[in-house]
């Protein structure tokens, strides 16, 4: 069992410190198997209002352990072995996900001790999906309520893909020569799941709208390599915001690849040219959006 922060305090058997502003639980877990084989040791470890503390206890309660046998394989080398893990008692509450523990994390599905699930009076339901037009225009909408009884995913995308869009072209960190097709996409979500649905009555829908960025050919600095570069990508749009304004925005900040950062310079306005993906008959697709 490691550090806890990057800023650890010690005196006696209590550590303590400051934890991460990306983690920071109500969290109180006994654990065993911490320290080393030859000083091991039970903890009690406690997450709150962004203070982390564990107090290393004497090893009272053993680790989990079950015997694997590996009798009858020709490659084996002994009898078997132990699968050994710690044991884990208490709770884990983080962003509305709770977590009960109570004994073995294996990670198997048939040994492991936990439960989770998400509090419902704690989370956001999508409602829609909804396409917007080279000028701003509301298109389509799918309600989630009918999603999974409504369209099918080829019909969904033959209505994307005629929605009127705006073509870009950039050069590519490299000097290549690249075209970005651009459409507008938004997503509504409200407040509460199951049960707990009319406490959207008390809180503001969230809304998200993005400009959708699709290119013609990979881009970045790992195109070409095992992964391959980036063929689609999205930017959260400003309100007000329409296609040219939003892809300027994306083409003035640095991008982020496995290898380096890089960065795309815009290049005007350009047409579509990608024949994969052009939709035979555009009117059986409007037909499906009407």
């Amino acid at each position: 069992m490691g550090r806890l922060t990057d800023s650890d305090r010690q005196a006696g058997p209590l550590t303590w410190g400051k934890s991460g502003p990306d983690w920071r639980p109500l969290r109180l877990v006994f654990s065993t198997g911490g320290g080393t084989d030859e000083e091991p040791f039970n903890s009690l470890t406690m997450y709150a209002f962004g203070i982390v503390a564990r107090l290393r206890l004497p090893t009272k309660v053993k680790p989990w352990r079950q015997w694997v046998s590996l009798k009858g394989y020709d490659w084996a080398r002994s009898e078997g072995y132990w699968d050994e893990h710690r044991r884990d008692y208490g709770f884990s509450l983080h962003d509305g996900f709770l977590q009960i523990f109570h004994g073995a994390q294996t990670h198997d599905s048939l040994t492991d001790k936990t439960w989770c699930t998400h509090l419902p009076w704690t989370q956001w339901r999508h409602i829609r999906f909804s396409l917007y037009d080279a000028d701003g225009q509301h298109y389509w909408t799918e309600q989630e309520a009918t999603r999974k009884s409504g369209l099918k995913w080829d019909e969904r995308m033959k209505i994307e893909e005629v929605c009127p869009s705006v073509t870009f072209a950039i050069v590519d960190y490299d000097g290549e020569s690249i075209k970005a097709r651009t459409r507008i996409h938004e997503h509504e979500w409200r407040f509460g799941t199951g049960y707990f649905k009319w406490l959207s009555l008390f809180r503001k829908p969230k809304i998200r709208r993005s400009l959708d960025i699709e290119f013609d050919k990979e881009c970045g600095p790992e195109k070409g390599s095992w992964k391959g570069g980036t063929l689609g990508t999205g930017i959260d749009m400003l309100p007000d915001e329409l296609h040219k304004a939003a892809f300027l925005r994306y083409c003035s900040e640095e991008h982020r690849s496995k290898y380096q950062p890089y960065r795309v310079q815009f290049d005007g306005e350009s047409t579509w040219t990608k024949v994969a993906n052009v939709i035979q008959d555009d009117t059986a697709a409007q037909e499906v959006a009407a």
